[in-house]
């Protein structure tokens, strides 16, 4: 376009007059940490927040549901750097590959997720264990923990982060959490509560096509582990079920929020709306054309795990967008699955000049035949 114009779109878009090629871009960028780039994770934050976005978010207890996961972004039986982690396969061949833990904040009824900072499963220096995913979340709790504790928050995660050490650390740190507890892996926690009357509730709901039966349990004061030292926590459980008996969901959770029959509904609704990390974040980015475990390029220090923060922060700034600028929030009411969206803006892109992003959208909503609201974005 530049040969036959005089200009492009990667100029007046992104900014860049000068193009290198891709592996000189993956050379570049190779030796860049992903903290680099956290503040842009903050200065988004803070937007949505000076702009009143995140009193929607709000849930039970008018705290913000934050939901921590762990994914693998990338794996391979031969590419590897120093920051794989590794595992070896029954053939005993060694299986390489990157994983991180993504803390989103979501809500019931909200279809966005808001992403926060990234924190990378990588090798430790000092330490001869592998790093996990716990012994990720725990880090990052640690270097991030007093920033988020500040907007009154409630951990959302599933079993592997249900245990003592990470729970009296979100305590300490004035975090709230509802986390999923199973009985294989909390022994002591159930054969508690074998020995207590559990106080029970029941409600029925009706979808539009068959009644269901909503029967939940709770007590208070359990201890999360075996030992004089054990955490108390407040134990619940649901359990959905048909009138002919059958159950289609069943479920508990360990909270430090106290259990009554006002609370016990919202407290597990909070707890299920952890599937949204899952399915809103994790799904979205692997499926929806973020791409995220296609191997862009992987490095020999940080390319791999620098590139997924890129890709988590596009879906960030994609939320901003649908928040705050009425032209993308229109348009994408229009072409709701992202891949169509994605396509239209290569395709234009690749034929059009386009002086600026606002351009753009507006030449988009004009194509579609639909009325361009004032540009008050």
């Amino acid at each position: 376009m530049e040969g036959s114009k005089g200009k492009s779109n990667a100029q007046s878009l992104f900014g860049v007059h000068q193009i290198p090629s891709d592996n000189h871009i993956r050379d570049l960028l190779d030796s860049v940490k992903p903290e680099q780039v956290f503040p842009v994770f903050e200065e988004i934050l803070q937007v949505l927040e000076q702009q009143g976005q995140l009193r929607g978010y709000r849930s039970f207890a008018e705290t913000l549901l934050m939901a921590l996961d762990g994914t693998e972004y990338f794996s391979s039986g031969q590419i590897h750097c120093p920051q794989c982690s590794t595992r070896t396969l029954k053939s005993g061949e060694t299986h390489y590959f990157h994983s991180v833990v993504t803390p989103v904040i979501v809500a019931p009824g909200q279809a966005n997720v808001i992403a926060l900072v990234p924190e990378f499963i990588v090798p430790q220096d000092g330490h001869d264990k592998q790093d996990c995913e716990n012994a990720a979340a725990k880090r990052w709790f640690s270097q991030h923990g007093e920033r988020y504790s500040a907007l009154k928050v409630t951990v959302l995660g599933d079993d592997l982060y249900c245990h003592q050490p990470l729970c009296q650390q979100l305590l300490a740190q004035q975090f709230n959490f509802i986390l999923v507890c199973r009985p294989e892996s909390h022994t002591t926690l159930y054969e508690h509560l074998e020995g207590i009357e559990r106080a029970t509730l029941t409600t029925k709901r009706w979808t539009g096509k068959v009644e269901e039966i909503y029967t939940y349990r709770y007590l208070n004061g359990v201890p999360l582990r075996d030992g004089d030292d054990a955490l108390l926590v407040n134990w619940c459980e649901l359990t959905v079920s048909r009138p002919d008996g059958k159950v289609t969901y069943k479920n508990s959770f360990a909270t430090n929020h106290t259990i009554t029959d006002d609370t016990v509904a919202e407290i597990v609704l909070a707890g299920r709306t952890r599937w949204k990390v899952e399915n809103e974040n994790h799904n979205t980015l692997k499926t929806k054309g973020y791409n995220l475990e296609h191997n862009f390029g992987h490095g020999k220090q940080h390319l791999a795990s620098f590139l997924a923060t890129l890709n988590i922060l596009s879906l960030l700034f994609h939320t901003l967008l649908e928040r705050l600028d009425h032209k993308y929030k229109l348009l994408r009411s229009y072409l709701p699955t992202r891949k169509t969206f994605f396509d239209d803006l290569r395709a234009l892109t690749r034929y059009l000049y386009f002086e600026n992003w606002d351009h753009l959208l507006t030449f988009m909503l004009a194509g579609l035949e639909l009325e361009i609201p004032p540009n008050t974005s």
